[in-house]
């Protein structure tokens, strides 16, 4: 069989070539894309700073302000209890305390005293998300006063507790060690 130099024999794309110029024909162009969805409005330099907030495991970042586990409890309450169950047994949210098993048995449980490496990443957790249907409206003395008594549950401090700035990076949590510490570049 003779073939001229200038035929050129093809051979048929695969199918996944023509899914991607079909997706390639379907994205909107460059400017369409830089305009974006149009949801929401950009988040000013306050509004940032406000959320801009975050409580580093030696205590860096926390805010003034204290609570005592007494204090905490009408607080957790009011706030957490419809989500968490009395005393943090669960409810529609993860139980928080009373812990019957250990991370190591065949069914864990991941309460704040099994699990959590460190107090001031409950402090900074329910800052910024807590409660789930008004995230930032706790003040920073609820803020402690709900630490000290989630502490106090999981028989990590006293009920006569009371933690500020100062103290609750000194709490020592049970699974302190059971995490690796990774230091980022600065």
């Amino acid at each position: 069989m003779n073939q001229s130099p200038n035929i050129v024999v093809r051979k048929p794309l695969p199918k996944i070539t023509w899914i991607l110029a079909l997706i390639c024909a379907t994205v909107p162009s460059s400017a369409a894309a830089a305009e974006g969805p149009r949801l929401g409005k950009p988040a000013s330099r306050q509004e940032i700073a406000a959320w801009n907030q975050t409580v580093f495991p030696d205590g860096k970042g926390l805010p003034p302000g204290h609570g005592s586990a007494v204090e905490g409890k009408a607080v957790y309450e009011r706030h957490c209890a419809y989500c968490h169950g009395n005393n943090g047994l669960g409810g529609s949210g993860e139980e928080l305390a009373g812990a019957k098993h250990r991370l190591i048995d065949s069914n864990p449980d991941k309460t704040i005293g099994t699990y959590w490496p460190t107090a001031t990443t409950l402090f900074d957790f329910v800052r910024r998300s807590m409660p789930p249907d008004a995230p930032g409206s706790l003040s920073n003395d609820q803020i402690y006063a709900v630490c000290a008594y989630l502490l106090h549950l999981n028989g990590i401090i006293p009920e006569s507790s009371t933690l500020n700035a100062v103290d609750l990076p000194k709490v020592k949590m049970p699974n302190r060690e059971g995490f690796i510490r990774v230091d980022a570049p600065k």
